[in-house]
């Protein structure tokens, strides 16, 4: 019988594989080739591991599997005896991430291994189709989406945690008063990768570039406030941010989107993005 081998933490030395990996399919890894790109493979740097799995295990080889664990876990390539080796090594630990997010036959394969020892889960969202825009929008850009100031955090804020609320179902602010996200979300604002309509000091679209590899950058957090949706803000809003992506900066804008959001699907397909792939997120 042969004998499953064991996935193993990756180094600078894995660094060629990872980014031949990385490279098969750049919109559905960018999460995971931004952190590789901007830290290299260091655990510390990067802010996590990467996992690999190779059934000839030779530094600069092929990676039969790629996974990467920190404050979410990453599959990004596997079969299932792979999978499952990296559940292996994942219940070796106390859980740290708070989701599952990736490729959805990747997470799905990899929560079946996990879930009875993790779940059950506080929501499994299996269907969310990952969009990418490699052109110019099929609508104009609205002129007034430009990026946040970091003098407009708290004008900011109350928007970005309304719409992590409602994506998410849980308040950002709950573990320690808010401190946390408010520094993530000005750090995003310094970065100039926060983007919003004002109209009389109230944010009434935003919306993010979360990760942003080389090749492309992955739009986040597509919010319009309440009162104004139904209007095309939203359309225009994302249009407006995928432009910059995309003419601004030489990447492909790409987002994924709950499958049952059939309102946010129908305006990002207006903007021009088309469905490349499946994404699925785990909630814990």
């Amino acid at each position: 019988m042969l004998r499953l081998g064991a996935a193993r933490l990756l180094d600078e030395r894995d660094t060629h594989a990872v980014s031949a990996v990385l490279a098969d399919d750049p919109v559905a890894s960018c999460m995971v080739a931004a952190r590789v790109e901007a830290a290299g493979l260091d655990p510390w740097r990067l802010g996590g591991e990467l996992w690999g799995f190779d059934h000839r295990p030779v530094r600069g080889g092929r990676l039969d599997g790629l996974c990467f664990s920190g404050p979410n876990l990453i599959p990004l390539r596997g079969t299932r005896s792979v999978l499952r080796s990296f559940a292996d090594r994942a219940l070796r630990r106390r859980r740290m991430c708070s989701s599952l997010v990736g490729p959805a036959d990747q997470v799905m394969g990899l929560w079946e291994e996990l879930a009875p020892e993790w779940g059950p889960a506080r929501d499994v969202r299996d269907d969310q189709p990952l969009m990418a825009l490699y052109g110019s929008p099929a609508v104009p850009p609205d002129p007034l989406v430009r990026p946040v100031r970091l003098d407009e955090l708290d004008r900011y804020l109350p928007a970005a945690i309304a719409m992590f609320t409602e994506e998410v179902g849980v308040d950002p602010r709950m573990d320690d008063n808010g401190a946390g996200y408010r520094a993530r979300v000005a750090d995003l604002i310094t970065s100039g990768r926060a983007f919003a309509r004002f109209e009389n000091g109230e944010v009434v679209f935003k919306a993010e570039v979360g990760a942003l590899s080389a090749r492309v950058g992955q739009i986040q957090g597509v919010w319009v406030h309440p009162d104004r949706r139904g209007h095309g803000l939203g359309t225009a809003g994302t249009a407006a941010v995928a432009e910059r992506l995309v003419r601004g900066l030489g990447r492909v804008a790409s987002l994924y989107v709950n499958g049952y959001n059939g309102a946010a699907r129908s305006a990002y397909c207006r903007a021009g993005f088309t469905q490349v792939g499946r994404y699925a997120t785990v909630l814990f």
